[in-house]
């Protein structure tokens, strides 16, 4: 009796996308696992890909040139990590219904809005209230998603990562994604922290990340859910600024302002202050560690952090020294306030 699968050969995965943060943690694993890897995207990522991953130029929103480019290819699992509207999931769908066992959606716990639950930890049962339109988007994208696993059309899996770092991207502090605030710390400047830095957020490295995805694929105890993609470890901002900062060395200097006066400043700078980091971010990821053992998170911030920046200055990516006038106005309205 012949017997075929990916239980013999290769399991076949694309990444739309595989250039960003969290792809590749996914190729890391997935390559690991053994997995034959395609990314589809427009070649114009700074980040490469080993060699062995497959390279398929073009333009997701060219929708008729995306959908012809598969038609005659399929897959065992599909990973969106670069569907960010509604009419961006219908092409995936209209693309690889059919064509796929599994369909990998990347979602975000921006879905969830603000609202703190009872148990402080949001988990996958919460009420999903966005209030920025990146969060609304997804969650319209999430609702076609269940909407085609439920009718039988494809097989899909929501993840739902929060704070994602590592190497190829700069670590955000609480105010901004490009963060000064490190380099103010290396040099012995006070930085800002908003509302006392009271706020809970995890942060999860891009290899931890990836692990969900990875050995989500063709797990089929991952079919028709939805998981949340964190690290268990919870901290204040005010710890996570004195983590990363041991990282550098140094004891820093935290001042304190309340975020409405930050983000009045210059709001469209701390805009990441006025619809995240202002808000609790602490998730419960006890659904995926149940259903995906494999997902386990085991770099620490401060060895994450230590990779990232070692990684800036590498790439001559770290911050520099230039005149900063909007953030030491906000030192000096902290001082006078203190």
């Amino acid at each position: 009796m012949a017997v075929s699968g990916p239980s013999l050969c290769a399991m076949q995965v694309l990444i739309i996308g595989g250039t960003g943060l969290i792809s590749a943690g996914i190729i890391t694993h997935l390559l690991a696992r053994k997995a034959q890897v395609t990314m589809y995207n427009r070649g114009q990522g700074e980040r490469g890909a080993p060699p062995q991953v497959e390279r398929i130029t073009g333009d997701r929103n060219q929708v008729d040139a995306f959908i012809a480019t598969f038609k005659d290819r399929r897959f065992d699992v599909v990973i969106d990590m670069i569907c960010f509207t509604p009419a961006h999931a219908e092409a995936t769908l209209t693309a690889f219904s059919g064509r796929c066992e599994q369909l990998i959606f990347c979602s975000t716990v921006c879905t969830y809005g603000v609202k703190v639950p009872p148990q402080v930890l949001v988990d996958e049962r919460f009420v999903q209230e966005p209030i920025s339109q990146y969060g609304r988007d997804k969650l319209a994208c999430e609702v076609l998603m269940r909407r085609a696993h439920a009718s039988g059309r494809i097989a899909t899996t929501i993840i739902r990562p929060s704070h994602t770092y590592g190497e190829g991207s700069p670590l955000i502090d609480q105010l901004e994604f490009d963060a000064a605030s490190w380099r103010r710390m290396e040099r012995g400047d006070p930085v800002v922290l908003a509302d006392d830095g009271l706020g809970l957020w995890q942060s999860t490295h891009r290899d931890d990340c990836g692990k969900l995805f990875a050995y989500a694929a063709l797990n089929k105890r991952t079919f028709g859910e939805d998981y949340n993609a964190t690290r268990d470890e919870i901290l204040t901002w005010r710890d996570y600024y004195t983590a990363v900062a041991a990282t550098l060395g140094v004891t820093p200097t935290i001042l304190s302002l309340p975020a409405g006066r930050i983000i009045r400043r210059d709001p469209e700078r701390f805009g990441l202050l006025n619809e995240i980091t202002r808000f609790h971010g602490a998730y419960s990821s006890a659904k995926a560690a149940r259903d995906v053992p494999e997902f386990r998170c085991t770099i620490s911030l401060m060895q994450g952090a230590q990779r990232t920046f070692a990684d800036q200055k590498q790439r001559g990516a770290w911050r520099g020294d230039a005149a900063d006038p909007v953030y030491e106005a906000l030192v000096a309205e902290a001082v006078s306030l203190a």
